[in-house]
């Protein structure tokens, strides 16, 4: 295990600070969706139906753009891809914030689109803006930003509420829309290249993903124990919470614990760069084994409360030093391509464990699928180790392993 020697903070660099707000105004937008609509079915200006149907609308945008954003983005300037979908999101917000239910479910497939064409955009982005020697701590500044707004931003959200209507906070973060339409850097310049049709790109980006078995072991591991664990923390621990404990506080300070582990981990992954890197990478993910296994048995709240710490770090353990790969092993005209692989599968696959979970429940009950929850958590990442290329996260042998 080593440290890096101090050098000039990646920070420092104007280009990386635009890049990073914008991501992070990105992240925020997308997370505080969710939970303004929220607010809104607290407020009666919106059913509970009403709020599953547009962000079921914004999901089913957000897939079929990140394929779509991909190409585009590994076919053009990623800063025009950039403001492009911000564009989108910019101009479907106010339709979701002031139109009625068929208007927003509509705009929801816009915004969805927006967010998703962001996300492979940033990733190759990021890759042309900061050197090799400092992406990780780059990403470990990105997620570490994103962390802070988890924990800050539902508190400062419902005080706005109390003086500014829910619609006009939704409205409010056209703020941050424009930011990543204006604000992110322009990446470095590129060979043109002769376009083949989408279909076929979009297969390139495909056959450069199985160049690299440690991406297909990861991408498998992470898809399975996003399906397992978030469904767990999402489904499981407010019944817990509620009828073991019978107090909200569990959940409000086990939520609060991941976010705060989370903080911890990619304050710990902006530096440590362990010997076995992957290794190091799907040990951390398998801590997401902790978060159903504290819930199975009576336990003590205080000992659910550190075990989703422990998943917090864990998850940006593996979080940073998998885009990081990605950004340093991925050929770089097709690195949009296979980032947005990444986030179709991940993404795309979580609703389907959120679809079975309770099901599950009430057929076998709660211990047994808290149990195979966890045991699948800790054993997907495990597998995933045992892929030779996975212990360094590369197909290439590092001369000092």
């Amino acid at each position: 295990m080593t440290t890096l020697p101090a050098k000039r903070s990646v920070l420092r660099d104007p280009k990386f600070l635009r890049l990073w707000l914008a991501t992070t105004a990105s992240s925020v937008a997308t997370w505080a969706l969710p939970f303004i609509l929220g607010l809104a079915v607290l407020d009666r200006t919106l059913t509970a139906s009403g709020l599953g149907v547009v962000l079921a609308a914004r999901l089913v945008g957000f897939l079929l753009a990140v394929p779509v954003g991909g190409v585009l983005a590994d076919r053009y300037s990623r800063r025009t891809i950039l403001f492009w979908a911000g564009v989108l999101s910019l101009v479907s917000t106010p339709l979701i914030a002031y139109g009625g239910l068929p208007v927003m479910v509509g705009a929801a497939v816009l915004l969805g689109a927006g967010q998703g064409a962001c996300r492979p955009a940033f990733q190759a982005l990021t890759a042309e803006v900061v050197d090799a020697s400092q992406r990780q701590q780059a990403n470990a500044a990105m997620t570490l930003a994103m962390r802070v707004s988890t924990l800050v931003a539902p508190g400062l959200t419902a005080l706005l509420a109390t003086m500014v209507s829910t619609s006009g906070i939704l409205l409010g973060t056209c703020a941050l829309w424009l930011i990543v339409t204006l604000v992110p850097p322009a990446g470095a310049s590129r060979v043109v290249r002769e376009r083949a049709r989408f279909h076929q790109e979009f297969l390139d980006g495909l056959r450069e993903a199985r160049r690299h078995p440690w991406f297909l072991a990861g991408l498998a591991a992470l898809t399975l124990t996003s399906a397992m664990g978030q469904t767990t923390i999402a489904v499981a621990l407010p019944v817990v919470s509620r009828d073991r404990y019978g107090t909200e506080a569990v959940l409000a300070a086990g939520m609060t614990g991941y976010s705060i582990g989370a903080l911890a981990g990619a304050l710990i992954i902006a530096r440590w760069r362990p010997r076995n890197q992957g290794w190091a990478a799907f040990g951390g993910l398998a801590l997401f084994g902790f978060a159903p296994l504290s819930m199975l048995f009576p336990v003590h709240p205080v000992v659910i409360v550190a075990a989703f710490v422990a998943v917090g770090i864990g998850i940006e353990l593996f979080n940073v030093p998998w885009f990081t790969a990605m950004q340093r092993e991925v050929q770089p005209d097709k690195l949009a391509r296979v980032s947005s692989l990444d986030f179709l599968v991940s993404y795309g696959l979580a609703p389907v464990g959120l679809a079975l979970i309770a099901p599950a429940i009430d057929a076998f009950g709660m211990g047994a699928v808290l149990a195979v929850c966890a045991a699948m958590c800790f054993l997907a990442p495990a597998a995933a180790a045992v892929v030779p290329s996975s212990r360094h996260l590369s197909v290439k042998t590092p001369r000092s392993a």
